[in-house]
């Protein structure tokens, strides 16, 4: 097991080192056929390990590669730790990354930078192989900033295009603000447990906190000029680290650079939003539980941005016109309602939504990519209309996607998709659960389920349904893509289809104690799972209501009344700006932080390098030597009487001086 665990880990890197190295010798075809391949054995044993680890007998593995850090009491060591959670993120993470280099195959075929944009795809595998199998925190900062990094390379890989080099650098400095924070918190780990490694902290936590009712004792340590006690610390600690989640996963505040990601080739946006960067923030949260789960109050902070994340991102969802964009808000959305879950408790509910999302939103995106190759590149919906004849394989599959992620299903019974379950497992959680946010997330995750429906069925109307709106050309050549673009949609439909209700008493029902083997902190789930079962009806029903109701929103306004959406959004203007503009916080960003920024370089550059540096300094200096020489040179008139007149000048204060001297 243990090389099968390395091969599943380093068979990624060797793929990204063989395209980025050899691929122009090689050339395209081999680049992709190799990274491909090695995706594909890489898929398949991640689901044998998630059969023995997951589903099986076998016990959490740890494999040693190297000693790596040993330093007075920091010692970290280079290992794979590979448990339930691990495992599943196995097969969330290899399975839509190997689906996604196939379908690279067919939707890249004409750009001529394909090695390199497939050496990019491993990369990234790589970098979050790395984070979800370390065994210590360190390690993970390691892959943390390689996901980090391989966005930043496939995000600008259209690097001509200056609105993706400025998506790239967006989504890079973003992030450095969350891992300022989880740096700060890896720090506070290591001083109140003296240890980074997993075990070393799950194992300290137990006991760390005194007994209720006991006194606080002293500060154990100083944050930002604060003496903190064990509590308060823990508090910090943990907030810290959620900082670093909110920056990955692109939560309220943090979230403005998910969008432009849009820029990068579409395959890139799949890859982004369904499997690696943004799932990292609630895998973090997920690992960390037993930290979490000792300071409610944290727990509460996370809840509460989960909850208005869901909501802030449905709302902008409404009224976008970019396919992808639409798309990319719901996987916004969606991570809310992830954090939520998280927050309350639910953590199998949190990563079994984080499952099941996989497969409908890589499918949604995918399915995206292939609506935008048929109609030659477009990606405004206001221009495409009626392609549901034109293209019937895609329609369905974006069906299948769409139902998936609105949560179509019959609440109380085995029939609904995989959006049904996990989604309605976090809102029945929400309610059944004894924090002090726990009324207002239930309330905003349904209000968010029921403006996801409206953006999501807007958005298959506007594109699939009504009459054709692009130009005579374009629907003149509008064509299904190729087999292997289709194929990865196919497999990925299946999973949205079937992998709620095959996975579901596994990941948070009967089984999940037996299923997560300690992976999660699970002892508080037990009364929240049962309070869970019990919920009242119309708190089951009220997803499927919430459902049902952007349905038919979306159906009156695109199908039935085409002509209502323009009117409202010309009676409420000023709300329609404000959802358009995504509640303006690029525009606050850009006056209080880019603006300020910018007038403080300039500052700098004009005033205290121009002006004083290079003023006083080497420009300074060099002027003075200027104006010396100046004058020098202008002794040097060439005239004989000058110098003559000179010379006795010279003679007469030599005399002068001597005269003086011999006086004295």
């Amino acid at each position: 097991m243990d090389t099968i665990v390395k091969a599943i880990v380093f068979l990624p890197l060797i793929g990204f080192l063989i395209a980025g190295l050899l691929g122009t010798q090689i050339g395209a075809k081999a680049s992709e056929y190799v990274t491909s391949g090695l995706m594909l054995v890489t898929a398949a044993l991640s689901w044998f390990v998630f059969f023995h680890v997951a589903l099986g007998e076998e016990e959490m593995i740890k494999v040693s590669v190297l000693r790596w850090i040993q330093s007075g009491s920091f010692d970290v060591e280079w290992a794979f730790r590979v448990d339930t959670l691990t495992a599943v993120m196995f097969v969330v993470v290899n399975t839509v990354s190997t689906l996604v280099h196939i379908y690279s195959i067919g939707y890249m075929h004409h750009d001529p930078n394909r090695p390199r944009f497939f050496a990019y795809l491993s990369l990234f595998t790589f970098a979050m192989l790395m984070l979800i199998t370390s065994d210590n925190l360190l390690q993970m900062f390691f892959g943390w900033e390689g996901v980090g990094l391989a966005s930043y390379l496939l995000i600008g890989f259209w690097y001509k295009k200056p609105s993706a080099n400025a998506a790239a650098m967006k989504a890079f400095i973003v992030n450095r603000v969350g891992d300022f924070g989880f740096s700060l918190g890896i720090f506070c780990v290591f001083v109140l447990f003296g240890s980074i490694n997993f075990e070393t902290i799950f194992a300290a936590a137990q006991n760390y906190l005194p007994a209720e009712g006991a006194a606080a004792g002293d500060a154990v340590i100083n944050l930002f000029g604060m003496q903190l006690d064990k509590g308060h610390a823990l508090t910090a600690t943990c907030l810290l680290l959620f900082m670093g989640a909110m920056g990955k996963s692109a939560q309220f505040l943090l979230h403005t650079w998910l969008p432009d990601a849009m820029e990068g080739p579409t395959p890139v946006s799949a890859l982004i939003h369904a499997a690696t960067m943004v799932t990292a923030g609630v895998f973090l949260v997920a690992r960390m539980s037993p930290l979490f789960e000792l300071s409610p109050d944290a727990l509460t902070v996370v809840t509460l941005i989960g909850a208005i994340t869901a909501f802030f991102a449905a709302t902008v969802g409404l009224v976008q016109n970019d396919i992808k964009r639409v798309i990319a808000y719901s996987t916004c959305s969606q991570l809310g309602y992830m954090f939520v879950a998280l927050g309350v408790g639910a953590y199998g509910a949190a990563i079994f939504h984080l499952f099941t999302h996989a497969f409908f939103k890589a499918l949604l995106f995918l399915g995206a990519g292939s609506v935008i190759h048929a109609v030659d590149g477009e990606q405004d919906m206001r221009y495409m209309g009626g392609l549901r004849t034109h293209i019937p394989v895609t329609y369905w599959m974006m069906f299948i996607g769409t139902i998936a992620l609105t949560g179509v299903g019959i609440p109380g019974t085995v029939i609904g998709t995989a959006g049904f379950f996990s989604k309605d497992a976090i809102i029945e959680s929400a309610f059944a659960s004894h924090s002090v946010v726990s009324g207002l997330a239930f309330v905003l995750l349904v209000i968010a389920a029921l403006f996801t429906s409206f953006y999501s069925w807007r958005l298959t109307f506007m594109t699939f349904h009504g009459k054709p709106r692009a130009s005579s050309d374009v629907m003149h050549h509008v064509h299904e893509s190729p087999q292997v673009m289709l194929v990865p949609l196919y497999i990925l439909a299946a999973g949205a289809l079937v992998a709620g209700f095959l996975f579901h008493d596994y990941f948070f029902g009967h089984h999940y104690v037996e299923f997560w083997q300690g992976a999660l902190f699970t002892s508080a789930e037990n009364e929240l799972l049962e309070e869970y079962h019990h919920v009242p009806l119309w708190v089951k029903w009220s997803p499927f209501a919430a459902m049902a109701l952007g349905l038919f929103t979306a159906w009156y306004m695109y199908i039935r009344s085409p002509e209502t959406p323009k009117y409202l959004a010309e009676q409420h203007r000023g709300l329609y700006q404000f959802l358009l503009n995504k509640w303006y916080f690029d525009e606050l960003y850009d006056f209080l932080f880019v603006r300020t920024a910018k007038r403080l370089g300039t500052f700098l550059w004009k005033e205290g390098d121009g002006r004083v540096i290079d003023g006083y300094g080497p420009n300074g200096i060099a002027a003075r030597v200027l104006d010396v020489t100046d004058r020098v040179v202008r002794l040097q008139t060439g005239y004989l009487y000058h110098y003559a007149f000179a010379m006795l000048i010279g003679i007469a204060a030599l005399v002068t001086w001597m005269m003086l001297g011999s006086s004295f």
